[in-house]
């Protein structure tokens, strides 16, 4: 019986790059000449730190770029509403998530049995495994959750015939 997982991954190693690379286009922007702004990763939050508010949001643009760059998802990225401001910095976090959570798989689960695909959808873990009797209805699932709204990067694991 063919099957696959979805699954919401951050690759630490892509992660990194992102990070090395935003931190390379930092010390070239002209902008950012004579500002002290760093971007800084301890496993998988990233930390934005610079001087002023409107330079934290074009830190968090540029990182962004570079995410795109390196295939990850900044936008999964739980982070704070407002930059954090301790004496002369501002600081914004950006912590990347590993796994599905409950509501989020439910709500995956949900939309599976709501498109009255015949397939079988469960939660495992971190993960949701779809299992079903045709390669075409999985990839029908496949394509319907690439154009849901969801704010999680999904990837689809483990696709077996």
């Amino acid at each position: 019986m063919p099957s696959f997982d979805i699954v919401s991954e951050t690759d630490e190693v892509a992660l990194r790059h992102a990070v090395d690379n935003a931190n390379r286009e930092l010390a070239s922007r002209f902008d950012f000449r004579g500002v002290e702004a760093s971007i800084g990763q301890n496993g998988l939050s990233v930390t934005l730190k610079t001087e002023s508010e409107f330079q934290v949001r074009q830190l968090e643009e540029l990182f962004a770029k570079a995410c795109v760059k390196q295939n990850l998802s900044a936008a999964g990225a739980d982070r704070e509403d407002k930059p954090v401001h301790s004496g002369k910095t501002f600081s914004l976090t950006l912590a990347f998530k590993q796994g599905i959570d409950q509501p989020t798989a439910k709500k995956i689960v949900k939309m599976i049995k709501d498109s009255k695909i015949k397939v079988q959808a469960s939660i495992q873990g971190d993960q949701v495994r779809v299992n079903g009797k045709k390669r075409d209805d999985l990839q029908q699932v496949i394509a319907m959750l690439k154009e849901s709204k969801l704010e999680l990067p999904l990837q689809f694991n483990n696709f077996r015939d």
